[in-house]
């Protein structure tokens, strides 16, 4: 589908969903957006839902300014995924070892390593820039600096909520690896840190939801700020890659005799400038992709703060990772370089009901039936994160056609959760 266009108060909003079938509280929240006075566009996608300040889903460009609440507090949190040379008959039927296995290598939850994990330690992990990344902690905001032991020991590890890691299976039955996390602690402290500061300022106090509070270019704060969601941006991503890492490891000693790849070709359908189609191969490797971040984008002359809050860069031609919940599927794309989303897709499927909703709704034996199947965790520990309280995947894919073009649909045969 094409966007709908709903009245904003300084932009108009762009929604890639049937406004009417979003709730009260989140329709609120984008108005409330829309009447920042930096404000030059704003994009929701399908999987749109509330959250803290700006909804999760939504795209917010700005010029000489940036809200860190619309980047959420878990600064970098996004996806990967790579394909591997296994099969669908290299997998035992029962996986529950695969999947502790798994849970021994990675600490999940509250979870760390009870000592750092650096890329040496991981097999054929680069070590570029590491000392270099570590050197900057003494840089981010005093306030952080007491976490300094727990960053370094939580850095390749889960977290909880919807962060997982899984074994899937393609159309075509080759298996793939995929991880979603983000920077942990030390992300969640800064970020808070920073909402707080931006708070106090005075160009902030005449907001209608002072959660919204921005920091202004070319001042104090925003540098501070730039400083320590950078460096959080890259913590999220060498989080992934050590998991990343961490997860082939185990693939390979379980599967030794397989003499298991994980830069195998991925096919994609693609038409030429003079509309033939033909099929291209591709070998993207580990494919990796921020969804709550912050970048420095150019759109219609002007350079602009993109803020993506539940939201992935879908530039043309741009890989990209779109999940759906512990018993649906999920989506590899590639970006179709929509300019009006400022080159932006969905995250995810989003959330349909709250966590305290669904377990009100939903039971063990729920767990059990809609994730038939998948080995993973069936308790009431996890009964938040059923399927039930997720949108359909398949209509979220649907509603942004003019936003990616899917390139493998996966199904997961173990998932792993805090």
């Amino acid at each position: 589908m094409s966007y709908t266009e709903v009245p904003g108060v300084r932009v108009p909003i762009r929604m890639w969903t049937d406004p009417s079938t979003v709730d009260s509280g989140a329709m609120q929240q984008l108005r409330n957006v829309s009447t920042l006075p930096w404000i030059k566009g704003l994009a929701v996608m399908p999987d749109v839902h509330y959250g803290k300040g700006a909804t999760v889903g939504s795209v917010i460009a700005m010029h000489g300014a940036v809200c860190p609440a619309a980047v959420g507090v878990d600064i970098g949190c996004g996806m990967s995924a790579v394909k591997t040379s296994l099969t669908a008959n290299d997998l035992p039927g029962d996986l529950s070892r695969l999947r502790a296995r798994i849970e021994q290598a990675i600490p999940v939850g509250r979870g760390l390593h009870r000592e750092p994990v650096a890329p040496g330690d991981v097999h054929g992990m680069p070590t570029a820039g590491w000392d270099d990344f570590w050197a900057r902690f003494d840089g981010l905001a005093q306030a952080v600096h007491f976490r300094a032991e727990r960053a370094a020991q939580q850095i390749g590890t889960l977290g909880s909520g919807n962060h997982f890691i899984e074994v899937c299976l393609d159309e075509s039955g080759d298996v793939w690896l995929m991880l979603h996390s983000g920077s942990r602690n030390i992300g969640k402290e800064l970020a808070e840190f920073h909402i707080g500061q931006a708070q106090k300022l005075p160009h902030n106090q005449g907001l209608v939801d002072r959660d919204l509070a921005a920091f202004i270019a070319d001042t104090p704060q925003m540098a501070a700020y730039r400083n320590d969601l950078f460096w959080a941006q890259e913590y999220a991503k060498r989080n992934r890659a050590l998991m990343m890492g961490l997860l082939q490891n185990v693939v390979r000693k379980e599967f030794a005799k397989a003499r298991v790849t994980f830069d195998q070709v991925v096919s994609c359908r693609q038409q030429d400038a003079e509309g033939r189609t033909a099929t291209v191969d591709y070998r993207p490797g580990v494919i990796s992709c921020h969804h709550n971040y912050v970048s420095e984008e150019r759109y219609e002359g002007m350079d602009l703060l993109v803020t993506r809050k539940g939201a992935i860069s879908a530039g043309s031609g741009e890989w990209g990772i779109i999940p759906g919940s512990m018993g649906t599927e999920s989506y590899i794309v590639r970006g179709l370089g929509n300019a009006a989303s400022f080159n932006s897709a969905s995250h995810g499927a989003g959330r349909r009901m709250s966590r305290s909703a669904a377990k009100r709704a939903y039971s063990t034996r729920d767990l059990e039936e809609q994730t038939r199947g998948v080995e993973c965790r069936k308790d009431s520990g996890v009964v938040d994160e059923i399927p039930g309280a997720y949108k359909p995947i398949g209509k979220v894919i649907e509603q942004q056609e003019d936003l990616v073009q899917v390139v493998a649909k996966l199904k997961q045969v173990v998932c792993v959760k805090g």
